[in-house]
């Protein structure tokens, strides 16, 4: 009896990964052996990056709340202080898009707060 393999699924297992690589330069986008390292390498910047984006993002609107704030003689740090005292639960993207787009109304929000 002849050996049987699934030629189907292999051949289907090895596309995935070329289509993959599809745009990678040289061997990287042809050779299955090469792109199959490249993808999986870049899986794993791809999940690292999701992460790093998150914290860059919060950094982001820090530097944008802190810039507006300063303006108004406050630091960052007195300012959200002030706000929890005061008990006003506006997240930090929220305050960045604030004070980027409606500098009257956050300096409203930051003369409730002084």
């Amino acid at each position: 009896m002849p050996r049987s393999v699934n030629a189907v699924a292999s051949k289907a297992r090895r596309k995935k990964i070329l289509k993959q690589a599809k745009g990678f330069y040289g061997k990287r986008k042809n050779v299955y052996t090469v792109a199959k390292n490249v993808v999986e390498k870049g899986m794993t910047y791809m999940y690292v990056g999701r992460k790093l984006k998150k914290r860059e993002y919060r950094a982001l609107w820090i530097a944008r709340i802190n810039a507006a704030v300063r303006e108004e003689g406050m630091n960052y740090s007195q300012f959200i202080n002030a706000l929890n005292k005061k008990g006003i639960t506006l997240d930090r993207k929220m305050l960045a898009d604030i004070a980027m787009n409606n500098p009257e109304s956050f300096k409203n929000l930051i003369a409730q707060v002084k």
